[in-house]
């Protein structure tokens, strides 16, 4: 079952929706909506779905809206996670007619962007519903975004990899490289880690894998395996850590990866190659 998250804190939504704006409103304001807008004047908008999707994002829009002037009421009429439809009413903002037009780009940037990713990552996730493997996003993400999208991927019903460099060690080739083998990366890994960090280690070859099982890593990353040879893998590895299948990974090829027995599939395109969701403003 898949556990919607919540909002983010306003902490962590704060200097991201504040960068957008500021890169939107500039040093002078809104000058279209200065010049023909009267102060006073009150409106009702609906943000509408165009296309079929699922929602995320609303969060940031809210905070968008919210700095840009409190006053104005948000009605959110269907949740992040939810189905989106063509024509389907997201959410009702009423106020000062100023102030939703000065939001309103923003908010359907945000809007736009993390349905986008929480749509491809539904698709993902559906075409892998029959086996127990769970599709997640990496660290590819649009600097300085990465928590609304991270997030935007558990709306669409996927999960996350690591957040940044510093929640997890995960031994990559070029790790192992500088290192001269995998057994003293690992072992050095144990050393530093302590109980409570997580260990994965990348490999490529049925060789390497069996280098590294004997030092006990949390979880091994199955990089760019024709589906018999992850099959064979997770044969090898048999519960003693998780198995991720890695490299490559697309909507045609994810059924079969899934169907080997591993348990996380990581790809990097939930993220850095979702196309945005349609979203409109429409005045009443």
């Amino acid at each position: 079952m898949t556990i919607l998250p919540p909002p983010l804190p306003a902490i962590v939504l704060d200097p991201i929706v504040r960068l957008a704006l500021s890169e939107d409103l500039g040093r002078a304001g809104d000058l279209t909506t200065d010049a023909t807008i009267e102060p006073g004047t009150q409106l009702v908008a609906h943000i509408r779905a165009r296309k079929t999707g699922i929602l995320a994002g609303m969060d940031a829009a809210a905070h968008a809206l919210r700095l840009v002037d409190e006053t104005v009421t948000l009605k959110q009429d269907i949740a992040d996670g939810g189905l989106l439809t063509p024509g389907a009413t997201v959410a009702v903002m009423s106020g000062p007619a100023r102030s939703i037009l000065i939001a309103e780009r923003t908010m359907l940037n945000f809007l736009g962007r993390l349905s986008g990713i929480a749509t491809l990552t539904s698709t993902y996730a559906n075409a892998i519903a029959h086996t127990k493997a769970k599709v997640v996003c990496t660290r590819k993400t649009t600097p300085g975004h990465r928590a609304v999208e991270k997030r935007a991927v558990r709306c669409g019903g996927g999960t996350s990899h690591r957040y940044g460099l510093d929640d997890a060690i995960l031994i990559k080739d070029n790790h192992i490289a500088a290192c001269g083998s995998i057994s003293v990366a690992l072992q050095r890994a144990h050393d530093y880690a302590g109980h409570l960090r997580m260990i994965e280690i990348e490999v490529d070859t049925l060789a390497q894998l069996a280098e590294a099982l004997p030092h006990k890593p949390h979880a091994i990353l199955l990089d760019n395996m024709s589906p018999g040879m992850l099959r064979e893998a997770v044969g090898i590895i048999a519960g003693q850590c998780l198995a991720e299948a890695s490299g490559g990974i697309t909507f045609d090829t994810i059924a079969t990866v899934a169907e080997t027995g591993v348990d996380y599939i990581s790809v990097g395109a939930l993220t850095h190659s979702a196309i945005a969701l349609d979203l409109g403003l429409d005045i009443l």
